[in-house]
């Protein structure tokens, strides 16, 4: 553990994310133009995205921890039902369940979505009433969401917790006050094979592709998200992921509708159940999947060891999801309560154990020796300066629209 301690909040991370372009609202919106075609009024001052009803009356306590250090453990009850909608096996089950109800006394349901394509549609098309407290976009899509009025502003009175989020995970472009979201973790992606039936090394996205199309022909799974569909081409071309130029799009369709498509099994954001059930022989996954993917093995009594875990090169992915409450949330005192309780630095490191992603605490080095410190496989966790400097942050272009297409030509192509 403590070569993985030293690591723990690289400083590139900032850099990364931070300066990517986040296009204006004309451009950015003309790049969602397929999943928010469907909103009714894009006129934003025609929603409330004030916070009804969570007027910061809330009454705390301060409740006791076992890790030590200056940390703020302020919670509220706050009663009823609290909906979520999350990517897909996010949070402990503890967290979204028992200790929900014992501690703050709300009784949760949880539905999830693949993509922030598939959540940007659902908000947009419900008018403010999808009946959801919490959702966890991705960090660019926040910018767009709000200029939609599908969120509605955080009452920091209701968020004591939040001081103790580090620095490097506040305050990020989309969202620079801090003002509709919340850091929930941040993550990669790479892909895991089956060494007993690809007994080649796999080290780039280059191998990843032509595995797919040789060894696990048939027996390939991607996710199911747009650009995080597409990117791994573009990485193994030596283009950026987040090019608009007419000839990468066009040659990137080439290849993964007319080349790669016929190969693919499975659009599968969250393959780590399949895998463990034999349904793939190589996967794509984000970090903290994957990380469970060989738990999961072993559950079903079959061997992680035969299984390597990539994060290829030369570049991959960089994200950030966040917690926010959409407009219209018929719950919003219990969805500020509840996100509060997750920054509590016990319940964090819980969660953290759970999905395998970085959640942005501050002294994580001091959390985990205290709260975790047989953690398994935190290299899947936790990344060196070095590799954040290989990967790359989404950016919200014109080309998305493409992408989508792009996408959605594959699924065809394969008979998804």
């Amino acid at each position: 553990m403590d070569k993985q301690i030293r690591i723990l909040a690289p400083h590139s991370f900032r850099e990364q994310l931070s300066r990517r372009a986040f296009l204006k609202a004309g451009t950015a919106t003309a790049g969602l133009a397929v999943v928010l075609a469907a909103c009714g009024n894009s006129d934003p001052a025609s929603t409330d995205t004030s916070a009804p009803g969570a007027s910061g009356g809330a009454e705390f306590t301060e409740i006791e921890g076992t890790a030590t250090g200056d940390w703020s453990r302020k919670i509220a009850k706050a009663g009823g039902a609290l909906a979520m909608y999350t990517w897909g096996d996010y949070n402990d089950p503890e967290l979204v369940g028992a200790l929900a109800e014992s501690t703050l006394g709300v009784k949760m349901k949880v539905d999830f979505y693949p993509s922030n394509e598939d959540l940007i549609t659902k908000l947009s098309t419900s008018n403010g009433q999808s009946g959801f407290d919490i959702v966890v976009p991705t960090g660019p899509y926040v910018p767009q969401m709000i200029e939609k009025g599908l969120l509605q502003k955080l009452n920091k009175d209701l968020l004591p917790n939040i001081v103790n989020l580090d620095s490097n995970y506040v305050g990020q472009p989309w969202d620079q006050n801090d003002e509709y979201v919340v850091c929930k973790d941040w993550g990669s992606a790479g892909f895991l094979y089956n060494t007993k039936k690809i007994s080649r090394d796999l080290a780039t996205w280059a191998d990843f592709l032509d595995a797919c199309q040789n060894e696990a022909s048939g027996n390939c799974a991607v996710i199911d998200a747009p650009w995080d569909f597409c990117s791994p081409y573009f990485w193994s071309q030596g283009k950026s992921a987040n090019t608009t130029d007419a000839a990468d799009l066009d040659a990137a369709e080439k290849f993964l509708v007319d080349t790669l498509g016929q190969h693919i099994k499975a659009f599968d954001s969250y393959p780590s159940t399949k895998i463990a059930e034999g349904a793939y022989s190589i996967a794509v996954a984000w970090t903290g999947d994957a990380r469970q993917a060989f738990s999961r093995i072993k559950d079903a009594k079959g061997n992680p060891e035969d299984w390597k875990w990539v994060l290829p090169g030369p570049k991959t992915q960089i994200f950030m999801d966040t917690y926010a409450i959409p407009a219209g949330a018929p719950n919003p005192e219990a969805a500020h309560a509840w996100i509060n309780w997750e920054l509590v630095p016990e319940v964090s490191i819980k969660d953290l154990a759970y999905h395998g992603y970085h959640t942005g605490m501050k002294n994580m080095e001091q959390l985990l020796k205290e709260l975790a410190p047989d953690l398994p496989k935190p290299e899947m966790i936790f990344f060196s300066d070095e590799q954040v400097a290989t990967m790359e942050a989404q950016e919200m272009n014109v080309a998305l629209d493409r992408l989508v297409e792009i996408l959605n030509k594959t699924k065809a192509k394969a008979g998804a």
